[in-house]
């Protein structure tokens, strides 16, 4: 099948030959491919927002007149790793459901958790009720991330795919410039009284949730999904409507797509053979997926869940003014996917992941050995970090991105939980419980070790990521990765298993 041929055609074998795949690889950018991003992307931005916020009130929280009983470690500690805890936990029950039931349904349903756990933790009244909130609000998050890199790589054509996913990813560190400066805001209590201002700053990250979740009203169900799970058709006409609305943006018509693929329908996939497929036919991608997260899990512990303990104990900076700081070191998070990402896509894979892992954990050694000495101040230790985020930051987008396509579609969703949530809760859970009495110590050498911890674990993936990295770039997802569902070819009917798509 080729040209303006049917794209989807059940055959008596109770298989269907689709152009899906293909059709949406050759789409140039357009109008539409923006309203994927804007509606998936910008929850990266709450993220963002929601996490620093909490991270630069935790000191006005645990003041006397807050209303809370709750102390900054336990913030910065014990709240930190609740969230991570439920993030985790939210990534494998959702992501599970998103295999099962579709993206959107999931996308959709994960904001709404998220935003009812944020606003109930701007009304906490005990400090039981902060911890439960933030491991609800995490539960949320964790299934955004599940569902949302799943339908972005999979609605995305493979030219763009790299830059897209990690600048999408690298959009929380948006949030996290505007949570810093929200936060210099609420912390001012000549405008809002101590138990105000930190409340309205989560209260804020509804209101803007709320807008998000209208928007991600219009962002479709993945086709990919579709034609697997017996909505050939559906899928068909989406991706039909998509060509005519772009030909009539671009003016021209589309080339024909450069292949089709044959696959057995089927409902959903079990949790058997998603282990069987992720640790037995690709047990090197499993590693790789697994060292990635690690690494950037602890290396972003090692720096952002302490950042401001470390102003303020190291380098006498007020409580009120690390939000400054921090805006900068998140701008350098930020830039780094945003400039970097294209390469992802050009010079390739394998040298840019293990290159970014490799160059931040260097460079966090070399910061580490400055602060040790005693040779940097407020301003020079946060361009230090600056810097080394600029390179991490694009490294930790490109492991979400790495996971979402080095697996077959049908374990798409499982395998980005179950590698978030592994990597995470041995960097994200423990990094937070380790880190924050390593930098609230007050000794330097304990800091410096906190430093050191997270450069290795980023160094040591930069590393494996060298040796295993797969050649993803401009790759259809069904060539990286075969479906489990490709079907053997008819005979009679001559046509190709597995993907050609380009």
């Amino acid at each position: 099948m080729t040209g303006d041929s049917p794209a989807s055609v059940p055959a008596s074998t109770g298989t269907v030959t689709t152009a899906v795949p293909a059709r949406l690889d050759r789409l140039p950018w357009s109008r539409w491919h923006w309203m994927v991003v804007i509606g998936l992307g910008t929850v990266w931005i709450l993220d963002g927002l929601e996490v620093t916020i909490v991270g630069n009130v935790a000191g006005r929280i645990a003041e006397d007149g807050s209303g809370l009983d709750i102390s900054s470690a336990q913030i910065t500690g014990l709240a930190a790793a609740l969230y991570v805890a439920g993030a985790c936990s939210g990534a494998l029950f959702f992501g599970w459901l998103t295999d099962r039931h579709g993206r959107k349904k999931l996308f959709m349903l994960t904001l709404v958790v998220y935003l009812a756990a944020t606003a109930l933790t701007a009304v906490s009244f005990e400090s039981w009720w902060f911890f439960l909130f933030r491991f609800l609000t995490g539960f949320g998050i964790g299934g955004e991330y599940a569902a949302i890199n799943s339908a972005i790589d999979e609605l995305i054509p493979s030219h763009y795919r790299g830059r897209v996913d990690l600048i999408i990813n690298g959009s929380y560190w948006l949030g996290a410039i505007g949570g810093a400066l929200l936060s210099i805001v609420m912390l001012d209590t000549d405008i809002f009284p101590k138990d105000i201002g930190w409340r309205l700053s989560f209260a804020l990250g509804v209101v803007l949730g709320l807008v998000v979740l209208l928007v991600r009203r219009h962002v479709p169900e993945s086709p990919r999904w579709q034609f697997i799970h017996g909505q050939g058709e559906k899928a068909d006409g989406l991706v039909s409507s998509v060509e005519r609305g772009i030909e009539a943006e671009k003016g021209e018509k589309l080339p024909p797509p450069a292949g089709e693929i044959t696959i057995h329908q089927r409902k959903s996939i079990g949790f058997g053979l998603i282990a069987k497929t992720v640790f037995r036919r690709y047990p090197r991608r499993a590693v790789l997926g697994l060292s990635l997260f690690i690494g950037q899990a602890f290396l972003y512990n090692a720096i952002t869940f302490g950042f401001g303990t470390i102003l303020i104990t190291f380098f006498d900076v007020p409580t009120g003014s690390t939000g400054y700081y921090f805006a900068v070191i998140a701008a350098g998070n930020f830039c780094g996917p945003l400039l970097l990402g294209q390469l992802f896509d050009t010079v390739g894979r394998r040298i840019m992941i293990s290159g970014t892992y490799l160059l931040s954990g260097i460079l966090l050694f070399g910061t580490a050995w400055l602060f040790d000495r005693g040779s940097l101040t407020a301003n020079t230790m946060t361009a230090c970090w600056c810097v080394v985020l600029f390179f991490a930051s694009a490294g930790a987008s490109s492991a979400y991105l790495t996971v979402s396509e080095i697996f077959p579609m049908e374990t798409r969703a499982m395998a980005i939980a179950f590698f978030y949530a592994l990597g995470t809760a041995a960097g994200g859970i423990s990094g937070p419980l380790l880190f924050a009495d390593l930098t609230e110590s007050g000794v330097v050498g304990d800091t410096v070790l906190a430093f050191q911890i997270g450069a290795g674990l980023m160094c040591a993936a930069g590393l494996v990521a060298a040796f295993l990295a797969v050649k993803a770039e401009r790759r259809s997802l069904e060539d990286i990765a075969e479906p489990l569902s490709t079907a053997a070819p008819d005979p009679a009917e001559g046509t190709d298993s597995g993907a050609k798509t380009a």
